[in-house]
């Protein structure tokens, strides 16, 4: 089923949110308070998806897929007759309530409303809207149109038919959605980076590694598994029992790591000066954009083969 998808803010994750939809199969309309952001709107949008195609990431060719996404400049006729509202404004309080309302009071009723906010709660941004009962935050990570991870996070008022709507469409584009019984700071994803980046930072702050042999312990060691995994089903296959097996095998290391933990490393203290003297040595500020250019490309490659490799297996 092909749903009518109207993108909030027209930047770099409303872009990629855009080329999201209309690559599984949407009508997608873009809206933006600049001019500018939509005057060049469409030529950033298909230079990346020539380069999913490029990558064989399409089911259709670009002119098709660039077909289905068109510009706006007026907020109202842009809401018109759309299924699902992506707001990707900037991460202020602020902005985004004022946005909803606007969104709540212009959008169909039927329309689901939601937010791309990383760390701002549901219950912050929709609270005292009339139309609360259908908003949500999806969170992508970026770049929405290579990761299909997507944090689906009910506000309080949020119905269980809202949540079902905001997933079926995510399904429906090829998204992971991650359904949230409920609200909590950071969500899901970045809680779990940040626990992730909190021991990374501490065990360089306090010596036992550089910031690239911590790079080289995800890159070249944990990653390779969690490219193909996640950590349960990774601990599952580690053990010849499974899950409990491993737990009862290897349980007692970690509980050890957790009694000897040192006092949290403040990540703006001298350890950042480090960290950034050795990311500096290894890549210019000059050079981040052509570098993310290279992430990107890196990821269609991921994503090819691992598309290649659900074919093969059926």
């Amino acid at each position: 089923m092909s749903y009518n998808i109207t993108i909030v803010g027209g930047g770099l994750i409303g872009r990629a949110w855009a080329v999201a939809f209309a690559k599984g199969g949407c009508q997608v309309t873009v809206w933006d308070l600049s001019g500018d952001i939509l005057e060049g709107f469409q030529t950033l949008a298909r230079d990346m998806v020539v380069s999913m195609d490029q990558a064989a990431l399409l089911d259709a060719s670009v002119d098709t897929v660039m077909g289905r996404i068109k510009v706006e400049p007026d907020l109202e006729t842009a809401l018109a007759d759309c299924d699902f509202v992506q707001e990707s404004a900037p991460e202020k309080l602020d902005v985004k309530r004022g946005l909803f309302a606007q969104l709540d009071a212009l959008a169909p009723t039927s329309a689901i409303l939601s937010s791309s906010s990383s760390a701002l709660l549901p219950s912050a941004i929709f609270d005292g809207l009339a139309g609360q009962a259908r908003c949500v935050v999806c969170h992508p990570l970026n770049p929405p149109y290579l990761i299909p991870a997507i944090e689906i996070v009910p506000s309080p008022a949020a119905t269980d038919a809202t949540m079902a709507k905001a997933e079926e469409i995510m399904r429906s584009i090829g998204q992971s959605p991650i359904v949230m019984k409920r609200e909590i700071d950071a969500f899901v994803m970045n809680r779990l980076q940040g626990a992730l980046l909190d021991e990374a930072f501490n065990l360089v702050g306090r010596g036992y590694a550089t910031a690239e042999e911590i790079d080289v312990s995800i890159r070249d060691g944990l990653a390779l598994r969690w490219s193909v995994m996640g950590p349960f089903e990774t601990i599952d296959l580690n053990a010849p029992g499974g899950v409990r097996d491993y737990v009862e095998r290897y349980a007692g290391i970690y509980e050890n790591v957790h009694d000897t933990k040192a006092p949290r490393v403040d990540w703006k203290g001298d350890v950042l000066d480090q960290i950034e003297t050795e990311r500096r040595a290894a890549l210019a500020i000059g050079d981040i954009a052509e570098r993310q250019l290279w992430r990107d490309q890196r990821l269609m490659e991921l994503m090819a083969f691992r598309n290649a490799s659900k074919t093969e297996s059926k």
